[in-house]
């Protein structure tokens, strides 16, 4: 198979996943993600950088092996995990969406032990993305007011954790991927991302999720959803009509 990559035709044995801007080849032992050309090279490099981070921390991420550019097109080439993501499980065999959801939870709580204090602080982007949000200038001071009240945190945050972006392998090991929005925060709002992400695609599933992340986390309910509507708003920039307008219900 060949891809198109900053003019290069390059060779791959097949293609992993295809997502906006973004398309994931597998390249023997290797996953090469490229990007177009609306990324930018801190963009890259960024994602670069929180990946290394969470990979020298200990975490189970995949290996990050270089980062390449070539006319304005980037790439990020890391190992490739042999698995299928917990999204896959659940679509494949729903009988076990119960397990691959502990899976996920699991994960995250893991990766929510630990701190690693050179990442941009959560409140911090959260701030700036409410700032660009598509909201009234009213709801924007509501926002930001509320985001004032709610707790710092030190914990390692995803801040994009869904079932697509964590893979289990055949011997039950989680891997989690794509570290671009990780941040240093409070461990509730990366689960109130994980909900609203989950809830657009299944309002069942997101339940599920949150009752079996309090659960586990020993976190309350009400502390999650004090930083819905801010989260709501945060991830909404640069979504698509359809996910930004369900976001900004939840606000």
């Amino acid at each position: 198979m060949y891809a198109d990559y900053g003019g290069l035709r390059m060779n791959f044995d097949k293609i992993i996943a295809v997502r906006t801007g973004k398309t994931v080849y597998k390249d023997g032992g290797r996953a090469v993600k490229v990007f177009d050309g609306d990324y930018s090279k801190s963009d890259i490099l960024n994602e670069a950088l929180n990946q290394a981070r969470a990979e020298e921390a200990g975490l189970n991420v995949p290996s990050l092996i270089s980062v390449d550019g070539e006319n304005g097109r980037w790439s990020i080439t890391s190992s490739y995990i042999n698995g299928k993501t917990a999204a896959r499980i659940i679509t494949e065999t729903p009988e076990r969406t119960a397990l691959a959801l502990e899976a996920l939870v699991n994960a995250q709580l893991l990766f929510q032990s630990y701190k690693l204090p050179l990442l941009t602080a959560l409140k911090s982007k959260a701030a700036r993305r409410i700032a660009a949000a598509e909201i009234s200038d009213k709801k924007r001071k509501e926002l930001s007011g509320l985001l004032d009240t709610l707790p710092d945190g030190d914990s390692l945050c995803h801040c994009d954790f869904t079932p697509s972006n964590v893979v289990i392998t055949d011997g039950g090991e989680a891997y989690v991927l794509d570290w671009s929005h990780a941040s240093r925060g409070d461990a509730a709002a990366d689960a109130a991302a994980t909900y609203l992400r989950i809830k657009f695609e299944s309002e069942e599933g997101a339940q599920s999720y949150l009752s079996l992340y309090c659960e586990k986390s020993g976190k309350r309910l009400c502390d999650i959803e004090k930083w819905i509507p801010v989260v709501a708003a945060a991830i909404s920039v640069g979504k698509s009509a359809a996910e930004r307008n369900f976001l900004l219900s939840n606000i």
